[in-house]
């Protein structure tokens, strides 16, 4: 079985403020990209990452990503023809572990179509009307999930549910909700507390320390980029 690691990197970063794109921002003195790439590389047998459209072609295994977030995990997935399984993974979550991936895998062996990392829901959730004010109703926490990434997949029901068109793909969260959405049989692996997402600077912050801590507390030989920030998106690294 042929696994394919499909790292999504091509958001744009404006609600971090970088002035970059999101997977290029410094993190504990690395492109958040390249936390993610060593967990996914232990554990697949190639890795294809969705970039912008301007970084696409500058290192092996790179393609130009698309304007909605499954549109380029099908840009990603439609250069790896050989998978047989296919790991999608945001590199906006840099605490990735290859044992998080390979709990992951293992459950997909019992016969699902997917597996999606998640954690369970502890805050109260209330869901609210039009104008996004009034609290309509408060909705039971008991087995409510936040999921996270990374989702797993069989590579041939992952390529069918991404053949949408594009309003679908937009639309879509996730990938697992394309999946469920065909009929698919989707089912959740907890994930750790920190394998928390960078949408913010305070996440940024958070990540940043739990990588450092992960690392030993050891400053890395890279140049760390300031205050975590990087303002050039051309020095990335390997994929």
């Amino acid at each position: 079985m042929i696994v394919v690691g499909l790292l999504v990197a091509a958001g744009s970063g404006e609600r971090l403020g970088a002035g970059a794109p999101k997977a290029f921002v410094g993190c504990a003195g690395r492109p958040l990209l390249e936390w993610s790439l060593d967990a996914l590389s232990a554990v697949c047998d190639r890795v294809v990452v969705a970039v912008p459209p301007e970084l696409a072609g500058l290192e092996r295994d790179r393609v130009a990503g698309a304007a909605s977030r499954s549109g380029s995990v099908r840009a990603a997935l439609r250069a790896a023809p050989e998978a047989d399984i296919a790991i999608v993974h945001d590199a906006a979550r840099p605490l990735l572990t290859s044992g998080l991936l390979e709990r992951c895998l293992a459950a997909l062996e019992d016969g699902w179509d997917g597996v999606v990392a998640a954690a369970p829901v502890s805050d109260t959730i209330k869901e609210t009307g039009p104008g996004r004010t009034r609290v309509v109703r408060t909705l039971p926490r008991r087995g409510l999930w936040a999921v996270q990434t990374p989702q797993v997949f069989r590579a041939e029901v992952l390529r069918a549910a991404l053949e949408a068109d594009e309003a679908t793909l937009a639309a879509a969260s996730d990938d697992a909700s394309l999946i469920e959405a065909a009929g698919g049989a989707v089912r959740v692996v907890e994930a750790p507390a920190e394998n928390l997402k960078v949408t913010g600077r305070l996440d940024l912050r958070v990540a940043e320390a739990l990588l450092r801590e992960r690392e030993g507390g050891a400053k890395s030989s890279r140049p760390d980029t300031g205050a975590g920030l990087c303002s050039s998106p051309t020095a990335a690294p390997r994929a």
